[in-house]
């Protein structure tokens, strides 16, 4: 069974399944993080949806790469954990099954490619004391002891 973190699922919404693969990225005793700017700033793992016909590995390097501009090596799965959210840029209610890997960054390859998405390294401390989520902070604090 996998934990659910966060809100009680609401009993007047239907939730629709998304999937998802997100990145734990040690890099020299800190961590490379995604801040995603709007009108408020969200810091979250590094990732993402997983596309029709891909795999949570394809999904991540794709993810990893889009938000934050990183190559990466040797991913290996933690775990994963859900969450009922509402996602307002898909007017969508979601089941999110959110699949927790560590890896390697490689190297930077590019600027990050999605709008208001910005790289940013954090202490063990600092990212958990950032994070968006329950279940990012719980995953990267069993990770970071």
């Amino acid at each position: 069974m996998i934990r659910r973190v966060g809100e009680v699922p609401r009993g007047d919404k239907r939730y629709q399944l998304r999937a998802g693969a997100y990145a734990i990225l040690p890099l020299q005793g800190r961590f490379l993080m995604v801040a995603q700017i709007t009108d408020e700033v969200e810091v979250m793992l590094p990732g993402g949806g997983i596309d029709p016909g891909e795999s949570p590995l394809q999904a991540l390097h794709r993810e990893v790469l889009e938000e934050i501009g990183w190559a990466i090596a040797r991913p290996r799965r933690l775990g994963a954990f859900r969450r009922f959210v509402y996602m307002p840029e898909y007017n969508l209610w979601a089941e999110k099954l959110c699949h927790i890997y560590v890896a390697h960054p490689v190297r930077k390859v590019t600027e990050p490619i999605e709008a208001d998405h910005h790289s940013m390294v954090l202490s063990a401390d600092e990212a958990i004391a950032s994070l968006g989520n329950d279940g990012d902070r719980m995953f990267m604090a069993q990770y970071a002891r």
